[in-house]
């Protein structure tokens, strides 16, 4: 994996890389010649544990992120959509449940933001560098025709408003910042498994497909689209 855009080598911190795209993103970057350090994050891993419901979590794993010499890539690879019986995807209003809601929040608009808050500081003030987040299409407002997923649709079209207010902030001091919101197309992962029946041929994308290429948009991202949410090829997902 060739990083042609970055000032190399450079350090990069995954989090979520206990996941499916999360590792498969740590694999290819720690593959390259151009990356010198992977910090990999995950909440299974005691030894580099980060948890995007604990703020004080994620305080301490930036701190060690900013040990890292030339860090330039912070990719934020976590999500909820299903977790067993207890949350699954709404199709209708009257399946909605705050306690179900507001973990959906948590895990997918409030943690990243919380690692924007204590990572973003660490990201150079000149030179190309990409703080990415995995987001998803169904976060888009306009292109909601199907309607469902509330929760998952909700938070997701937060995380997306989150990004783009944070780019408009950190452009002022970074203008060589890009913030992204990432949409992976459907992965084959648990979180994604028992939705996978309605894919077409050749849309089911292995984690390492997806990881290659969400790193080449991340590579060819410049300050022209930072604040969107771009898919797997590289088109805009429009807000």
């Amino acid at each position: 994996m060739n990083f042609d855009s970055f000032e190399t080598p450079f350090d990069a911190v995954v989090i979520g890389a206990s996941g499916g795209i999360g590792a498969a993103v740590c694999g290819l970057l720690n593959d390259s010649p151009q990356v010198s350090q992977v910090l990999a994050l995950s909440r299974s891993d005691p030894a580099s544990l980060i948890d995007l419901t604990d703020e004080v979590s994620i305080a301490a794993a930036a701190g060690r992120a900013a040990q890292l010499p030339n860090l330039r890539l912070v990719f934020v690879a976590t999500g909820l959509l299903h977790d067993g019986e207890a949350l699954q995807p709404e199709k209708a209003l009257r399946s909605l449940e705050p306690d179900a809601m507001a973990r959906n929040f948590a895990i997918n608009a409030i943690g990243p933001a919380l690692v924007l808050k204590h990572f973003a500081p660490l990201l150079p003030r000149q030179g190309k560098a990409v703080f990415a987040a995995i987001s998803a299409r169904v976060g888009s407002i306009s292109d909601n025709r199907l309607g469902g997923w509330y929760s998952y649709r909700a938070s997701k079209a937060a995380l997306n408003m989150l990004l783009k207010s944070a780019a408009i902030e950190l452009g002022r001091t970074r203008r060589d910042l890009v913030v992204l919101g990432l949409h992976p197309g459907t992965v084959d992962t648990g979180l994604s498994k028992p939705f996978q029946s309605n894919v077409s041929d050749g849309k089911l994308f292995s984690t390492g497909q997806s990881a290659r290429y969400l790193l080449d948009v991340i590579d060819r991202a410049g300050p022209e689209v930072t604040g969107n949410v771009v898919d797997w090829d590289g088109q805009t997902v429009p807000a």
